[in-house]
C-alpha cells in the first residue's frame, strides 16, 4: 500500500486529529492538477502503526524537484500521533529523523513548507540543515460565547461600525462558488490588482468544503441588493479560517468587520478558535488585533538541500 493510501486512511480513523489543512480530502482540492504525496513515520518494528505523517506539494522544473506551500493553505509541515509509545520530545525527534530521511530520498533541491503553530519544535530540521522563520497569525482562542467575543472588539473601530450597518446590510448564507471567485477577482480589479489565485481553485475549494459541512460563505448585500462583501471560512472541530475576504474597495469599512462577526456567530457551536489567517505586514497585524485576536507564532522551514 501506497504512503498516500495509508494517509487517507489515517485522516479517516483520527478525523480532526490531522489539522483541516494538512487533511487529505483539502489537499485533493488545493492540488488538483497537480502532485501532492506524504512521508510517514512508523512505530518501531511495525510497518502498520503510522506515527507522524508530513504531507507536500511537489513540483519539478528543468528536471529539478522542489516542495512548495500549496496556495490558499496556511500550513503543511509535520504531523505527531501522540500515543502510548510518544515521549513528549525525544517521540518526536526520533519520528522527525524517519519524515527527514524520507524527504532526502526524494532528491529535492528545495523545500519551504510553513508547519503548523502546534508544531513548536523544529529541531531535527535545524540538525538536517534546514532554516527557519518565525511568522505569526493571529486567533481569537475561544468563540464558545460570541457576546463575549464582540466586547473584546475595538469599541471605535470594530464595534461601532458593525452597529452601523448591521440593519442597513442583508447577511447572505450559502454563496455560490463560482460567485465567491468571481466576486474575489472582481474587488481586487477594482483595486487595479489581479487575482493571483485562479478561479477554478477558489470555486473546487469552497465547493468541496461546503459539500464536507466543513466551509461557511457569507455575502454582505446593501439596501440596492447589491452585494458588498464575502467571506469564506472553512473549519474543523478545533479551527476556523478567515480564508477569503473580499470587499468593494468603496464599501462601507464595517462590511468586513460584520461579516467576520457573522461568522463567529454561526461557527460558536461548530468550533472553538477562529483564526484570521497570518500575515507579516503590519496594517493587517494592526486590524486583526483590533478583533482581540492573540498573536500566535509558527514556523516557515526552508531547506536549500543540493
Amino acid at each position: 500500500m501506497s504512503n498516500k493510501y495509508l494517509y487517507r486512511e489515517l485522516c479517516a480513523a483520527v478525523g480532526d486529529a490531522v489539522p483541516l489543512f494538512q487533511q487529505a480530502w483539502w489537499l485533493d482540492a488545493v492540488c488538483a492538477g497537480k502532485r501532492w504525496d506524504v512521508v510517514l513515520a512508523f512505530e518501531r518494528d511495525s510497518n502498520a502503526s503510522v506515527i507522524a505523517a508530513l504531507p507536500y506539494l511537489i513540483g519539478s522544473k528543468f528536471g529539478l524537484r522542489y516542495v512548495v506551500q500549496p496556495q490558499l493553505t496556511q500550513f503543511c509541515g509535520p504531523w505527531f500521533r501522540h500515543g502510548s509509545e510518544a515521549d513528549g520530545v525525544e517521540f518526536e525527534h526520533s519520528a522527525s529523523q524517519q519524515l527527514i530521511a524520507q524527504l532526502k530520498r526524494l532528491r529535492l533541491v528545495y523545500f519551504d513548507q510553513n508547519f503548523s503553530p502546534e508544531i513548536t519544535n523544529w529541531l531535527p530540521f535545524h540538525w538536517a540543515g534546514y532554516h527557519e522563520t518565525t511568522r505569526y497569525t493571529y486567533r481569537i482562542d475561544d468563540i464558545g460565547d460570541p457576546e463575549r467575543v464582540f466586547a473584546a472588539f475595538h469599541p471605535s473601530q470594530r464595534q461601532q461600525p458593525i452597529r452601523a450597518i448591521e440593519k442597513r446590510m442583508h447577511v447572505v448564507d450559502k454563496v455560490a462558488p463560482a460567485d465567491m471567485a468571481a466576486f474575489h477577482a472582481e474587488c481586487l480589479a477594482a483595486k487595479g490588482r489581479k487575482d493571483l489565485l485562479p478561479a477554478s481553485l477558489i470555486e473546487r475549494v469552497v465547493a468541496t468544503s461546503v459539500k464536507r459541512g466543513q466551509g461557511l460563505t457569507l455575502a454582505a448585500v446593501d439596501e440596492t441588493g447589491v452585494r458588498q462583501g464575502a467571506i469564506f471560512v472553512p473549519y474543523d472541530s478545533r479551527v476556523a479560517y478567515a480564508l477569503l475576504l473580499s470587499r468593494r474597495p468603496k464599501a462601507h469599512n464595517g462590511v468586513i468587520p460584520l461579516l467576520i462577526w457573522e461568522a463567529i456567530k454561526r461557527l460558536s457551536g461548530r468550533c472553538r478558535t477562529f483564526d484570521f489567517e497570518g500575515s507579516m505586514d503590519p496594517g493587517i497585524e494592526h486590524s486583526y488585533r483590533l478583533y482581540g485576536a492573540h498573536q500566535i507564532p509558527y514556523h516557515r522551514v526552508v531547506g536549500i538541500l543540493r
